[in-house]
């Protein structure tokens, strides 16, 4: 017998598998490894629908041994993300950003990014290299450090979604960028995707 739950996830790419989707549930940020292909039509569509990024709510139905499979799923914004890594050309923006927490010995930076109209399109973070071990950029991608507060900071500043994020680690640099695009695919997001990959 299965044994069904239910929540709201965030979406992102299996770093270990491409024939997976990670789920996070946005409360707890628990991952679910869950297949992404062997469903059956019309729900297969649905799955193959699924973006790294989208918001969604799901049942996952866990067979006797454990392995879980999505049961349904519902998408609720379609928010982007995208995992660039070794980078070059950073922008201007980000390097001022990194510098700045530098210079007052922080480890993290921010900064709101604006179009040539002067209009808020963005919001760019920076964090500065973890010490030991710690792999920040690869903890972003495996959802062991989440994206999700983030996230929900530009829905409580007024940006409704879906938006475009850009997770960032730079080639020649000790930092690694989150840059939260305030319109999916507006110029900003489309700047940055077509720079960066």
């Amino acid at each position: 017998m299965s044994v069904r739950t239910s929540g709201v996830y965030r979406v992102l790419s299996s770093p270990r598998d491409r024939e997976e989707l990670l789920l996070l549930d946005v409360s707890s940020t628990d991952p679910t490894y869950v297949p992404s292909e062997g469903y059956e039509e019309p729900f297969r569509e649905r799955v193959d629908d699924l973006e790294a990024g989208n918001r969604i709510e799901a049942t996952i139905e866990w067979d006797p041994e454990g392995n879980p499979r999505l049961g349904d799923v519902e998408v609720l914004t379609r928010t982007r993300i995208e995992f660039i890594d070794g980078a070059t050309g950073i922008f201007e923006a980000a390097r001022e950003t990194a510098e700045e927490a530098a210079m007052e010995g922080e480890a993290m930076n921010s900064r709101v990014t604006k179009s040539t109209d002067g209009e808020d399109n963005g919001v760019v973070y920076t964090f500065a290299k973890q010490t030991g071990e710690r792999n920040l950029y690869e903890e972003f991608e495996e959802g062991i450090t989440p994206l999700e507060p983030l996230i929900a900071r530009l829905g409580e500043g007024g940006a409704d979604p879906p938006y475009d994020v850009f997770v960032i680690r730079p080639a020649e640099e000790s930092f690694v960028i989150v840059y939260l695009a305030l319109e999916r695919e507006g110029l900003l997001a489309r700047t940055v995707r077509d720079t960066y990959t």
